[in-house]
């Protein structure tokens, strides 16, 4: 892997191009990050039938692409980041505009390999060609050398918690998970099994989270140490990847798991009611790689395992840079 301070990458310009989605901006910001690049971001949101051909489609003319006073004009970047079908038209254009930009799509453009310079994409996709690379987990922002110079400084919170500090990370119901009640009574057994086994908890909860999944947690841990973000003030989940010795994320998330997985710490992945292919796949990879194993229904002891983290963001920008101007 490069040394970020060697990249030839350090202090270009990059464009990060999404639809505005916070989880699918935070991937190519992460991207971006790992590169060392200075990025703007272009916000994209077409309207009528120009947001419907997406993402095979030209570029909406309201956007005047190419035109002085437009998000899209020169100077063009160095690289240029886009994920999200609604992304695609313009790194297209780009691309066409400015032969000179890098062009990288994270996640399939459904508009074939030839979309872009390089395409990275999950471990379970299909697409493939000389210039797809496919990573075990969704790229992020929480680089090894982040999460190193936040162990480097332990919050008085978190130390006063006994060990081992469970980082318990909720997502919600999905098109393809259903989250219902009896899900959630389900997680609320398995950790109170493991408050019985001395261990505290970190937990946060997400906007999908639904009443009754945070209530049967926090129902299930009444006696343990913890400590539960409310939703006010800093948001504490940085430093709960770098502090949990091991997490519980539910397995709507594929972002939140991802996040986990960077710890190099154990992961266990409650899965709720449904799932799919596309699910069951990215799961199934992160098992066999020795990351994540499935949340018991209880525990009888603590169990610890260890593995390579992974950091997909790095993964990609390494490819990037040995790529670039090759």
């Amino acid at each position: 892997m490069s040394r970020r301070s060697e990249r030839k990458t350090e202090g270009r310009r990059a464009w990060i191009i999404t639809d505005g989605k916070a989880g699918m901006e935070i991937q190519v910001a992460g991207v971006a990050q790992a590169l060392g690049a200075e990025a703007e971001v272009r916000r994209v949101s077409p309207r009528g039938i120009w947001r419907f051909l997406a993402p095979w489609g030209p570029v909406d003319p309201g956007e005047r692409f190419g035109r002085e006073g437009s998000q899209f004009a020169p100077p063009w970047p160095d690289i240029a980041l886009a994920t999200g079908r609604l992304s695609i038209p313009a790194l297209r254009a780009i691309r066409k505009a400015s032969p000179g930009t890098y062009t990288v799509v994270i996640q399939d453009p459904r508009t074939g390999a030839g979309t872009a310079d390089l395409i990275a994409v999950p471990a379970h996709d299909k697409l493939t060609g000389t210039n797809v690379i496919h990573t075990l987990t969704a790229p992020h922002v929480f680089s090894q050398g982040r999460l190193a110079r936040l162990r480097a400084k332990l919050p008085a919170d978190i130390a006063a918690l006994s060990t081992p500090r469970v980082a318990v990370v909720l997502g919600g119901p999905n098109a393809v998970y259903g989250f219902a009640p009896a899900d959630s009574a389900r997680l609320g057994a398995s950790l109170a099994s493991l408050a019985s086994l001395g261990a505290s908890f970190l937990v946060t909860a997400s906007r999908r989270t639904p009443s009754h999944a945070r209530e049967a947690v926090l129902a299930a841990t009444p006696l343990a140490r913890r400590i539960v973000w409310e939703g006010t003030g800093v948001n504490p989940y940085e430093s709960w990847l770098a502090h949990g010795d091991m997490f519980v994320v539910t397995a709507d998330s594929i972002n939140m798991t991802g996040e986990a997985c960077a710890s190099g710490k154990p992961v266990y992945v409650f899965e709720p009611d449904g799932g799919s292919a596309k699910f069951r796949k990215f799961h199934e990879s992160l098992r066999r790689y020795g990351a994540t194993r499935i949340l018991p229904e209880s525990f009888t002891h603590l169990e610890t395992w260890a593995y390579t983290p992974l950091d997909s963001a790095a993964q990609i920008a390494d490819e990037i840079e040995r790529r670039w101007r090759r």
